[in-house]
């Protein structure tokens, strides 16, 4: 890339300027452009290698001592004949053998999306930001908390759409409760497919609908499954029943998955204190063990198919047993677990997460908090991304933009600092001189309309113009932005023919029935 276009990739989209009003009919939302970011200085580490292999082999200890329970038969009949000890669900791993499976997996790998504008490198320095995933409610400040439904997932994937910062759909932004559980899948699918052109992912509940996302994300892109093979398209997450359990319907998605060189992500959900023992070392181990078994089965199943480390380690609340984010153990272990997935070569998944329940000073710092541990720590696919409330029970319509505006400040931030002799300034200083100001400067003049960070959200208005204003909050511009992306949002194209494959595989499965209820 020249100087020339990677200056014009950094430019910021500013309001004003003689910017062509949206169909809203307003200034479109100041957004950064697409980018594919990428993490410039070597992430953080907060132990010591030796450390990180005291972690490393205590966790080889609980697999080997203490062993996992896998409750699906075909699974455990794999492990054994690969070497593992298998004694009803319990397995229990020889550590060699669990270092010899994941050497086989991928350090970085691309996620193919079908528009490939929107391909996303995983692993290495790379990092991109996913919408929030799976609360079975939705709220905004207008009509509060409401059960999860059709019409606000198709929004919320909508402004997923909308916002350059967001990278792929997380999964369902917030459940459709109200599409019975056997077609959910196909509904919330097709709707992934028509209204983003994102990557995105898929629910490991049972083998029939990965079958069928697999299938969609194949119809999508309009490849051979040969091509979808080489290329993966899908990614599913595999959370862990922690503490030391993985269940039939996740076995089943690994399988499915891996088999044809989908990506799996695997989870452990290790709250310190609940799931996972109280102390965040503890804690760690145990997350730990969990994602290497997961993650070592999933290279039983197709060596060498792309797979994820996923950290979600927190802590509770020990007075009510509330889950607790954005919290200093949170940061710790978030940093902790990108310096295991290095250790391991694989690319490292973690969230923006918040216990807040409303849009709120506490739902902005902790998300700060989360974004600061996951950025100085490695993290590569990050989900959650935008719109989490209330420890996850949630997906809020504000906090979605108001974690727009702070991916975007995370996005800048990334940028490397320009220090060439124009950016050095010395020729400015020298033309203001001692005593001076640069408003007028030659050097501020060329630079003024691009030379910061335009944010969606944050007001820079003194107090008086803040007051003239109206005394405008920050959930109060939220509101504003997030109608007026959806008035702004374009349905991205998609082939004819690719829309009646999609619509046709849907509505035949649909008819067949969908997929079992009986988890």
């Amino acid at each position: 890339m020249s100087i020339s276009e990677t200056e014009t990739a950094r430019r910021p989209r500013r309001e004003g300027g003689g910017r062509r009003a949206g169909p809203s009919g307003r200034n479109p939302v100041p957004q950064l452009p697409r980018r594919k970011l990428k993490r410039l200085f070597p992430p953080m580490a907060i132990v010591s290698a030796d450390e990180i292999e005291a972690i490393h082999h205590a966790s080889l200890r609980v697999l080997s001592e203490i062993g996992m329970d896998f409750t699906l038969p075909e699974a455990r009949d794999m492990l054994k004949k690969a070497g593992a000890s298998v004694q009803g669900d319990r397995v229990r791993f020889d550590p060699a053998m669990i270092e010899s499976l994941i050497a086989s997996a991928p350090a970085e790998f691309t996620f193919h999306a079908r528009n490939p504008e929107n391909d996303l490198p995983v692993g290495g320095a790379n990092i991109a930001f996913g919408t929030v995933a799976s609360p079975p409610n939705s709220s905004d400040m207008d009509n509060g908390r409401r059960t999860g439904n059709h019409a606000d997932y198709r929004n919320f994937l909508r402004l997923a759409q909308y916002f350059n910062c967001i990278g792929f759909t997380a999964g369902y932004p917030v459940e459709p409760i109200d599409i019975h559980a056997s077609v959910r899948h196909l509904e919330a699918l097709r709707d992934m497919v028509l209204l983003t052109d994102k990557p995105f992912h898929a629910y490991s509940l049972g083998a029939e609908r990965i079958r069928d996302a697999i299938e969609i994300a194949r119809i999508a892109r309009g490849i051979s499954q040969e091509q979808l093979e080489r290329e993966p398209s899908l990614f599913t997450i595999i959370n862990t029943n922690s503490p030391l359990k993985l269940d039939t319907p996740m076995l089943r998605g690994i399988i499915e998955m891996a088999s044809r060189n989908q990506i799996v992500c695997v989870t452990p959900f290790t709250l310190a204190g609940a799931m996972a023992p109280v102390t965040i070392a503890g804690a760690l181990v145990e997350q730990n063990a969990e994602a290497l078994a997961g993650i070592a089965f999933a290279q039983l199943v197709r060596k060498g198919s792309p797979v994820i480390y996923g950290g979600f380690t927190s802590n509770v609340d020990m007075k009510s047993g509330a889950p607790a984010f954005g919290t200093p153990e949170y940061m710790k272990a978030t940093i902790v677990g990108g310096q295991l997935a290095r250790r391991y070569k694989i690319p490292f998944r973690t969230s923006n997460t918040c216990a807040a329940n409303t849009v709120d000073a506490q739902a902005a710092y902790e998300s700060v908090f989360s974004l600061w541990g996951l950025t100085m720590g490695g993290g590569n696919l990050i989900m959650h991304g935008a719109g989490w409330l209330e420890g996850g029970l949630v997906a809020s319509f504000e906090k979605f933009v108001l974690d727009c505006d702070l991916i975007q400040m995370v996005s800048e931030f990334l940028q490397p600092l320009e220090t060439g002799e124009d950016a050095l300034g010395v020729e400015a200083i020298r033309e203001v001189g001692p005593g001076g100001h640069f408003f007028g400067a030659q050097h501020t003049l060329a630079r003024y309309t691009t030379a910061f960070y335009a944010p969606i959200i944050s007001d820079w208005r003194n107090n008086q113009q803040w007051l003239a204003a109206g005394k405008p909050e920050a959930w109060q511009k939220a509101n504003a932005v997030w109608k007026q992306a959806l008035a702004d949002y374009q349905e991205p194209p998609i082939d004819a023919a690719v829309r009646d494959e999609l619509n046709a595989f849907v509505e035949r499965r649909k008819a067949e029935g969908g997929a079992p209820t009986d988890f």
